[in-house]
């Protein structure tokens, strides 16, 4: 089996304290790994400086999800505590009679020193209770949600008040509960929540850096909620053998229609993110021309795929043995990749969601 599929390929050393537990000091303040691919260079710069490498003609894709508090915290009947990580954002099916009590279902995580049976109630608040409906072998459970609204509210409003921002599991301190986490495990241009997990690469633009970029090229946004197995850990040494998971993406008729004519002109596709990359390759066809597209997307791409829709990629620093380094391996070359992490190991890089960036430009 070639080393691009073995899963113990895509191993590297990352001490413990290049590992971001903190953003920086500013959005735009964090470092910039440059890889230019055609000249087989690196540079090291600042990632307000990220402008210098867009030209007139380039097109910027973001990916426009907002990240909501999915874990809950709450006691069972018995008085005992239990945490709740919900997996996706619910969507209403139910309504009571008198307008104010709504239920929803939605797949969770739950976490108690015994793991509660089909009908236990678990609460969260005055306004919000869950019902276990149906327990899985895969750990995941089916919960329906039971919330109170009052007049001017709606289901963000009971998540903001009795949720926190799910961290993910590599920063070892308590899950953002404080504004400044609210705020920075958040990208400035987020719009719809859906999301379990922030699309990182976009935590580096403000808003200041982005209207000087719009003045420069075109700025699209699409939309892809980042699920919980982004974190799913890779299990079979065979990488083509992953099972991956599916997450929701929009991409609309219009943005499609303008990101095809540019890409006809010759224009350079630039992706913010490995969501984004994911959503634009899961829409394009066979002639490689973007479709509209609304619902899951299941595409996984590894070594061997050959892009269809993207140019260069701005992305965060990936975990060992993930399904996006793997990602990142299929653009640049796993070896290459490799190489490009151990030198950030060595000049200080922060690695992972609160980490420094990578641009990777494979058409200069």
């Amino acid at each position: 089996m070639s080393d691009h599929f073995q899963l113990s390929a895509y191993d590297y050393f990352l001490p413990e304290e290049n590992i971001a537990q903190h953003p920086a000091a500013k959005r735009d303040h964090s470092r910039l790994f440059i890889l230019d691919c055609e000249k087989d260079r690196v540079l090291h710069d600042y990632f307000n400086n990220i402008i210098n490498l867009f030209r007139p003609g380039d097109v910027l894709i973001v990916n426009n999800t907002r990240v909501f508090p999915a874990r809950l915290l709450g006691e069972k009947e018995t008085g005992g505590k239990v945490e709740v990580l919900l997996l996706h954002y619910p969507e209403i099916s139910l309504a009571g009679n008198n307008g104010t009590l709504h239920t929803v279902e939605a797949m969770a995580l739950v976490k108690s020193s015994k793991r509660p049976k089909p009908g236990s109630i678990l609460s969260f608040g005055e306004y919000l209770q869950a019902v276990v409906l149906e327990l899985f072998d895969n750990g995941q459970v089916k919960l329906e949600l039971r919330y109170e609204l009052m007049p001017g509210k709606n289901l963000d409003d009971i998540f903001a008040l009795y949720g926190q921002v799910p961290l993910p599991p590599y920063i070892k301190r308590p899950a953002g509960t404080t504004d400044h986490d609210l705020q920075r495990y958040q990208t400035e241009y987020a719009g719809l929540p859906g999301s379990v997990a922030a699309p990182t690469a976009g935590l580096h633009f403000t808003e200041k850096l982005l209207d000087r970029i719009r003045e420069k090229i075109e700025v699209f946004e699409i939309t892809l909620h980042v699920g919980y197995g982004t974190f799913a850990p890779v299990r079979t040494e065979d990488i083509r053998s992953h099972r991956i998971h599916s997450e929701w993406i929009d991409i609309s008729a219009e943005t499609a229609e303008a990101i095809n004519e540019y890409k006809q002109y010759g224009s350079r596709i630039w992706a913010v993110g490995t969501t984004t990359a994911r959503a634009l390759e899961f829409a394009a066809n066979n002639r490689a021309e973007l479709q509209p597209f609304r619902g899951l997307c299941d595409l996984y791409i590894y070594p061997g795929y050959q892009f269809k829709i993207i140019d260069n990629l701005i992305t965060n620093f990936h975990l060992p043995r993930s399904s996006l380094l793997f990602l990142v391996a299929a653009l640049v070359g796993r070896k290459r990749i490799l190489e490009c992490y151990r030198e950030a190991v060595g000049k200080g890089y922060r690695f992972y969601s609160y980490g420094d960036a990578m641009a990777l430009i494979t058409r200069p």
